[in-house]
């Protein structure tokens, strides 16, 4: 039995790892397109390169579900095509025996994806976008086509760029009275974390008073906020590329400062359920092949598990938002597509056995 399962996860692996660079490479080429619209001088041919390639640990997470989805269908579907599973079936070996052989090589790309969502793309991402920005401009107030705007109580700030270093450049400050009238705006060429403050460098501030305007400038001044770097470290990235723990964490501080989090919230929920979503779709694959897909051509196996997972990513694409808007559970909307995929699974190989 031992040779029997190490024969299946080795025909899985090597489908599910090949559709995974297909589908990656037609990504990455994909987003290099977009990025040469943004083409200059200084964000060249190269730059771009490079911000492509720190990308890929995050494509590679996004495409997993569907890869191992597609692989399996195509790995399962060579073992059908060559009648490799009918004789295993006539050797007594159950259905549920061939799912669990087929479901432990695609716990390997579960756990690949789980180390990726967890240590490697908040850093690769994070110093991808913060290159981008650092090249696109730092040194004027709002310049920067990718800088990141926060509130805190009545200051709102903006930084051209954040370096994981616990450096900002660009960093535009307005605070606001009571009355919500602006009192003062000022700009900082960068700031550097000090481990329980902020120390800005070549200062210009604005006062706003009742009998005009004072203009301040400081080569360094101290800047007391609840902000450090590990909270700008997520602030940098979108909430699909954080880890559960800085999702979760940054969601905690946005409640504190009564500012809506359930964007964070949906894209905890959806980190923390990808690898039962993973799960769900391999057992749909599988049920496939035992059940219509059994005597198909390869093609169409392809084409249905492309279809599949189409419908199943636009599902939760639309049911995210929509939890958004209506205001229902964010963990109700991840995981109705994942039950569906399970449920559905389960019965065809049940009908299958």
């Amino acid at each position: 039995m031992r040779k029997l399962n190490r024969y299946i996860a080795n025909t899985v692996i090597g489908a599910v790892a090949v559709v995974l660079m297909v589908v990656v490479a037609l990504d990455a080429i994909s987003a290099l397109v977009d990025e040469l619209g943004d083409i200059t001088d200084s964000y060249n041919f190269v730059e771009i390169l490079i911000y492509v390639g720190l990308t890929l640990p995050g494509r590679i997470y996004e495409q997993i579900p569907m890869s191992a989805l597609i692989g399996c269908l195509v790995g399962l579907g060579m073992l059908a095509s060559t009648s490799e599973l009918t004789i295993m079936r006539a050797a007594g070996v159950s259905v549920w025996r061939i799912t669990w052989g087929v479901m432990k090589p695609a716990l390997l790309f579960i756990a690949m994806g789980i180390l990726l969502g967890e240590f490697v793309i908040p850093l690769t991402d994070q110093i991808a976008n913060s290159r981008r920005a650092l090249v696109q401009g730092d040194d004027e107030a709002l310049q920067s086509r990718h800088g990141l705007w926060n509130r805190e109580g009545s200051e709102f700030m903006h930084f051209n760029a954040v370096l994981p270093n616990g450096k900002l450049y660009g960093v535009t400050r307005y605070q606001f009275d009571d009355n919500n009238r602006l009192k003062a705006s000022s700009f900082a060429e960068t700031a550097i974390y000090q481990g329980d403050h902020w120390l800005e460098e070549n200062v210009k501030e604005t006062l706003l008073t009742a009998s005009g305007t004072q203009l301040h400038s400081y080569p360094t001044r101290e800047w007391d906020t609840n902000l450090n770097p590990e909270l700008l470290n997520v602030l940098v990235l979108e909430p699909d590329d954080l880890s559960i723990q800085d999702l979760h964490s940054y969601s905690n501080y946005l409640s504190e400062q009564n500012i809506d989090s359930k964007e964070y919230r949906l894209a905890f929920w959806k980190k923390l359920l990808q690898p039962f979503a993973t799960a769900s779709l391999v057992l749909i694959a599988v049920s496939f092949i035992f059940g219509p897909l059994r005597e198909v051509t390869m093609g169409y196996r392809i084409f249905s598990g492309v279809i599949v997972g189409i419908v199943f990513r636009t599902s939760q694409d639309l049911l995210g938002p929509s939890s958004l808007v209506f205001g229902f559970s964010p963990l109700l909307a991840v995981s109705i597509p994942v039950l569906i995929c399970f449920v559905a699974g389960v019965v065809l190989l049940r009908r299958a056995n």
